[in-house]
């Protein structure tokens, strides 16, 4: 049984490596080509399911607040994402590498605090892809941020998303 279900994968840009429309005119295609060879197949095509929730980076429940250019100018080595769940009061953060840092084994580091210099987390080291995520439990107060892709590039947001 063929289905088009898994055949399909995003990329951290969201675009798709390949569309539902190509998975469907290759698996008619292929069912007509066999079928006209006089043999028979049993082609399943899950067309009209509902599709499941979406799940980002820091787990159900989470919904991006902020994406920002690390460094914020010059150069772009990478990206700082920042994810809020309001049925837990809960912070999440990454720092993905961009360009040619990207695949590439580089320090990437993340760290997310309480803005009132309370509770700390952070996670980094020489990954090939982010570092994080790091959660942070912060209901109704501001952050700080900062998100770092290769030596002395990095982003720091200060006071942000109060929530």
């Amino acid at each position: 049984m063929l289905t088009a279900q898994n055949d399909i994968r995003v990329n951290l840009e969201g675009r798709t490596h390949m569309s539902i429309k190509r998975v469907v005119t290759m698996l008619v295609a292929g069912t007509l080509a066999v079928s006209g060879l006089g043999l028979t197949t049993a082609t399943t095509l899950a067309v009209g399911a509902a599709p499941a929730e979406a799940v980002g980076p820091c787990g159900s429940g989470y919904a991006r607040v902020g994406a920002y250019r690390i460094p914020p100018t010059g150069t772009r080595t990478g990206t700082l994402e920042v994810y809020y769940n309001s049925g837990n009061g809960k912070n999440c953060a990454l720092a993905y590498g961009y360009g040619a840092t990207y695949g590439k084994k580089t320090w990437k580091a993340v760290s997310i605090a309480r803005a009132d210099g309370g509770d700390f987390r952070m996670d980094g080291d020489e990954y090939e892809y982010y570092a994080g995520p790091v959660y942070l439990s912060a209901p109704g107060q501001c952050i700080d941020v900062r998100g770092a892709v290769t030596t002395g590039k990095q982003t720091f947001l200060n006071n942000v998303h109060c929530g």
